[in-house]
């Protein structure tokens, strides 16, 4: 039969329907029933697409009340997992009631599009059988009937219970380059496969299921180290992240630092790059690095030889710089001589950061920035208290509330992101990404220039963990919501499409998954790590930059359905169907966060590498040139960037306040900087 190709919103399935997930697959041991040879009302046998199994499928007429009625049986009454195979070449959603034994027990499951008639996906949901026969019924609930059928397969049901979180780690053994880490084991239904073992939300090791204790090596001496430990079983489910223990190496028994490096020489200065070349400094033991610093700020670390090209530096900026020898024990020789110069003139294209200027104060881990559309104001959030303010251009601020319900994971959950609606002058809404009892939400409330109100939850069951939680909210020029989610320290779900982890996710204003996305869900783009920026170009399309594990953070342009490779990639791979970054850091230089757009330039915050970067987009391609970084080691650890509207400016914010900076509360700073 033809179908008339209408779109709508899907319907929430995981708001809507409890247990109900889509599959790749049958749970184990299950048993197929073909829907031509069960009880069809107002429906034909089909032979007309390709793909079906047995000898036909059922295409259901188009009227609501249209079923497919199945007989089963269950050698024992108990729970079962129900699979229905099935394809839908339109762009309409087809829900439909199951039902068991004449009574529903999933009502309007979503059977979103599939790529064409000829692809077939599958839709599994938990019910129960009593012994003998059983009848299971799927009855379309929408004048536009029910999707093309094929068969169910009933199995017995998947595990999906987590293993209950591990207990509070200790240390012992502790040396100059390695510890014991125990901890209480977990229990699970099946069986806990491995533990995983964090430090500040980097994985450094796992262990095995039966092991309640790890030997960590090649640690750095005298050096604190944060760690937890999370358990998984053999189906992918984690725990929750067991309490912290933090535990320090003991210093090295090795106290002599290596003798200074030889003269520094500086060549081949460009708008962005110089040649370094130093003589070689010796150690009792041995060099194991040498930093180029400016000050004692590190600009960039070399393991091997003593020359290096240093790239990413301001143009047109005075530079002074010195080399340090390190060893092993982490004693640090001293500085060689300083060298000064100026990078070559910048290209006009684009424009630079020219000047800084703090524009206000006493903040305690601002989070999410959004302007309001008149773009006299901004909203501001505040990660560990909830708070949210109301900014001027001028950096005064008034408090307009708290978001209900928040939480924090003494990591990096709590309140992020904030957006305003694009008609926020006649609907007055607002919308916040955070962290609550279950998992992290997307939330709406009403603000009318004063004061918060009018909480609604528009979309629950994002995984959430210590760390990994994503968080960034923004709309683009289509009028939908997007959002950024981490994979709660769980990598597998960033490849699960079905997951709403480690993704970019695309919503309605009312928390529907936006018409057109590339899944039928609301997953926009897949294969994420944590994502934390997100901002439009002048022609539209969405970059976004992500945290990586060891190696590289990233700056990617997301295109619906992509799939941008975690946990399989880090950084560029060569893997068919992962796409990769535009540019890449090495972590210690990035960790980057929130990012925007001024003039064709991205300019993304960086945390750990506590700098600025500018990346230029190379005119309206998918290329970028060279990054340069701004304000090295000066402000300390940046999170959110975000354009003035109106000017070519950004407001740049801080969080050193936070577990890894460790500063005093109210310490964090909004800085305006002019570009130009």
């Amino acid at each position: 039969m033809k179908r008339e190709r209408v779109l709508v919103c899907a319907v929430s399935l995981a708001l809507a329907v409890p247990f109900v997930v889509l599959s790749q697959g049958t749970a184990s041991a299950a048993t197929d029933y073909q829907a031509e040879d069960a009880k069809i009302s107002q429906g034909t046998v089909a032979t007309n697409h390709t793909g079906y199994s047995g000898t036909g499928f059922v295409d259901y007429t188009n009227v609501k009340g249209s079923s497919v009625e199945f007989t089963v049986a269950a050698a024992a009454a108990g729970p079962a997992s129900l699979t229905l195979r099935y394809a839908n070449g339109t762009g309409t959603d087809r829900p439909m009631d199951l039902s068991v034994n004449g009574t529903v027990v999933a009502s309007a499951v979503s059977f979103p599009a599939t790529a064409d008639w000829n692809t077939w996906a599958s839709k599994s949901v938990g019910v129960t059988l009593k012994a003998g026969s059983n009848t299971i019924r799927a009855t379309a609930t929408t004048a536009n009937g029910g999707p093309n059928l094929d068969r169910i397969s009933l199995g017995t049901p998947s595990d999906t219970q987590a293993p209950t979180r591990p207990g509070q780690p200790s240390c012992s053994d502790i040396g100059e380059d390695g510890l014991t880490l125990s901890w209480g084991a977990s229990t699970d239904d099946v069986g806990v496969a491995a533990y995983d073992i964090y430090e500040h939300g980097n994985k450094i090791s796992e262990a095995a299921g039966g092991a309640t204790s790890k030997a960590l090596t090649g640690l750095a001496p005298n050096t604190p180290y944060n760690l937890t430990v999370i358990a998984r079983d053999a189906a992918g489910n984690t725990s929750p992240a067991s309490p912290v223990v933090d535990c320090t190496t003991k210093p090295s028994s090795d106290s002599t630092p290596p003798t200074a490096p030889g003269t520094l020489k500086v060549a081949g200065i460009t708008a962005n790059t110089v040649d370094l070349t130093w003589g070689a400094a010796t150690d009792d033991r041995a060099v194991t690095a040498y930093d180029v610093r400016s000050g004692t700020t590190v600009y960039k670390s070399v393991t091997s030889g003593t020359s290096t090209t240093l790239n990413g530096l301001a143009c047109n900026s005075p530079y002074s710089l010195n080399v340090v020898a390190r060893d092993a024990a982490g004693n640090v020789s001293p500085a060689s001589n300083t060298v000064s110069f100026t990078t070559k003139a910048c290209a006009t294209d684009g424009g630079v950061p020219s000047s800084v200027a703090t524009l206000s104060t006493g903040w305690t881990i601002p989070w999410g920035t959004y302007w309001m559309p008149d773009g006299k104001t901004a909203l501001v959030t505040e990660r560990d208290d909830f708070r949210v303010w109301k900014v001027t251009k001028d950096g005064a601020k008034t408090q307009v509330g708290t978001v209900p319900g928040a939480v924090t994971t003494n990591g990096e959950g709590g309140l992020l992101g904030v957006a305003v609606d694009p008609k926020w002058e006649t609907n007055h809404y607002v919308y916040f990404m955070h962290t609550a009892a279950e998992g992290n939400r997307v939330v709406r409330m009403t603000y009318d220039g004063t004061k918060l109100g009018d909480y609604k939850v528009l979309l629950q069951g994002i995984k959430k963990n210590r760390y990994h939680n994503g968080g960034r909210l923004a709309f683009g020029p289509d009028g939908y919501l997007y959002a950024s989610t981490g994979e709660a320290q769980q990598p597998d779900l960033a490849q699960d499409k079905n997951s709403l982890n480690g993704k970019i996710l695309r919503m309605t204003t009312d928390g529907k998954p936006a018409p057109g996305n590339p899944f039928g869900n609301y997953v926009y783009s897949l294969g994420h790590r944590n994502p934390q920026g997100l901002a439009f170009d002048r022609n539209g399309r969405l970059w976004e930059a992500e945290f990586g594990n060891s190696s590289k953070d990233e700056l990617n342009l997301i295109k619906p359905g992509a799939n941008y490779g975690w946990p399989t990639c880090e950084g560029n791979c060569n893997v068919a169907g992962m796409t990769n970054p535009k540019a890449t850091w090495n972590v210690s230089e990035a960790s980057p966060s929130g990012i925007a757009i001024v003039r064709n330039v991205v300019y993304m915050a960086s945390l750990r590498g506590e700098r600025l970067w500018r990346i230029p987009i190379n005119g309206d391609s998918e290329s970028v040139g060279t990054p340069t970084a701004y304000y090295v080691g000066t402000y300390g650890r940046l999170r959110t960037v975000t354009k003035v509207p109106g000017a070519d400016q950004l407001w740049l914010s801080t969080t050193n306040c936070d577990n890894n900076g460790g500063a005093a509360d109210g310490s964090d700073k909004i800085f305006r900087v002019d570009i130009s």
